[in-house]
């Protein structure tokens, strides 16, 4: 193909491009036309089709993707070495840069990014979020502390495993969103589609414990990680799939699934993960109460946290950091300026909740 030509279907998917990002400006159309009217379309066509495979779609494609690039790679640095490169050759080679990474920005945000602009969970349950005191952050902590400690005696005293089979708890968390639909109408959630991550060894290096596709429709998850950390984790991912893209959305709508679950390990999951961020919060503010509060952890709840640190640190390495500044440059580009803390930010929504609802 003759790049004057490359250059115009550049163009004309450039201008496509910038009608999408016009359109995703109006967080109601957002939330009107597309999270509530074509998406849920697209959304079951995707788990439809990926739902047809047991493994990872995604994965394998990832995996297809890097072979790719790695080849090309070497054929290009083989050829700048050879000096068969022109300038045609290289005017071409960008026009098709260009229209690789606008198709792939198109398709993101139709598939599913357009749902980082909608109005979101707050507006669905008429929740009024607004800078909450200090006073109101350690009453969410006494409440989460109760919540932990209650749920790990209850696995005490159930004596259930310290493990679980991922395919119980994903299961189980489609069990929990149909309990929490019952409640709330927009967690309606059916043809589940998650799938364990065939990178999950990977992952513990770089610190994800489940992440959505948005090319294939699949909720993934590190099932490698801790057994208490994965009920809470699927319902994250599956929250992703509802079409709630923000990480502090993700997080509550997860929360009202997890609570809303008849296993006490899904809500020993959830409070353990939403006290360290509401505990986190206080720390910055007053960190002596904060630590007073992490004191009365039961010596179950401390050595279920004792064991997920020790996780991390064996997982530790050098290009960690790096990874966690992209995510959170990705996070920041996509309506979340808080970047990698936005998930700490879940703790707003809790407060808000309690404060119309009397509880957690």
């Amino acid at each position: 193909m003759k790049t004057k030509r490359l250059w115009l279907i550049a163009t004309i998917l450039l201008i496509i491009a910038l009608l999408i990002r016009i359109f995703s400006s109006n967080s109601m159309w957002v939330e009107q036309y597309y999270s509530n009217g074509i998406y849920p379309y697209i959304s079951a066509f995707l788990k439809f089709v990926t739902g047809l495979f047991p493994f990872s779609v995604g994965d394998v494609l990832y995996g297809a993707l890097f072979v790719w690039l790695l080849w090309h790679f070497i054929k290009l640095v083989k050829a700048i070495f050879q000096k068969k490169i022109t300038s045609s050759d290289v005017n071409r080679g960008l026009a098709k840069g260009s229209i690789y990474l606008i198709t792939i920005y198109i398709i993101f945000n139709l598939f599913w990014g357009i749902n980082y602009n909608r109005k979101g969970i707050a507006f669905q349950l008429g929740l009024t979020r607004q800078e909450y005191s200090q006073q109101e952050l350690k009453n969410i902590n006494a409440l989460l502390l109760q919540k932990v400690n209650e749920s790990k005696a209850a696995i005490l005293h159930t004596k259930q495993q310290d493990s679980c089979d991922h395919k119980k708890i994903f299961t189980q968390s489609e069990n929990a969103y149909t309990e929490a639909a019952k409640k709330y109408a927009v967690l309606d959630y059916s043809s589940i589609v998650v799938k364990s991550s065939l990178y999950g060894w990977l992952g513990n290096y770089l610190d994800f414990s489940g992440y959505y596709d948005p090319f294939t429709g699949e909720a993934q998850v590190n099932t490698t990680v801790p057994y208490f950390l994965q009920p809470y984790t699927t319902c994250h991912e599956i929250a992703h799939q509802l079409g709630y893209a923000k990480e502090s959305e993700a997080n509550f709508v997860g929360y009202l699934a997890a609570a809303a679950s008849k296993d006490t390990l899904f809500h020993y999951s959830v409070y353990l993960e939403l006290f360290i961020y509401a505990n986190q919060n206080l720390y910055q503010l007053d960190s002596a109460t904060a630590r007073s509060f992490a004191k009365q952890l039961s010596p179950a709840v401390k050595a279920d946290i004792k064991q997920w640190r020790a996780f991390n640190i064996s997982h530790r390495n050098p290009i960690e950091p790096a990874i966690s500044w992209l995510y959170g440059k990705y996070l920041e580009s996509n309506q979340q300026p808080s970047g990698v803390l936005s998930y700490d930010e879940v703790t707003g929504f809790l407060i808000a909740y309690n404060k119309k609802f009397g509880k957690i």
